[in-house]
């Protein structure tokens, strides 16, 4: 949860001087110059849309690139005690799978 409101605090902020960034910069960075380009959303509003279909308290939440689309990953659990995995596209918001998982 912590490193949630982490990455939520610095896709707020302002960007920093981008010096050595691409491929080998840390995630936070990358999200956040992915955001302040246009090129995903912020996760405060993706993680927004997603309680309006899909309320639970998120866990964990992941930024992935797969098949050359941005994804945010998230993990949340139900108020019954599901644990919920979400795709959803960064860049549009929209939930590209949505997985509960089973108890092994």
């Amino acid at each position: 949860m912590r490193s949630l409101a982490v990455l939520a605090v610095l896709l707020s902020l302002p960007p920093l001087l981008a010096v050595g960034q691409g491929a080998d910069a840390p995630d936070f960075e990358y999200a956040r110059d992915a955001v302040e380009q246009g090129k995903i959303l912020p996760l405060a509003e993706v993680l927004a849309k997603l309680h309006e279909t899909q309320p639970g308290r998120v866990i964990e939440v992941d930024l992935d690139e797969e098949d050359g689309m941005t994804l945010y990953e998230v993990e949340l659990v139900t108020e019954d005690g599901r644990l919920i995995e979400v795709e959803i596209d960064a860049a549009s918001g929209r939930i590209l799978t949505l997985d509960e998982e089973d108890e092994d």
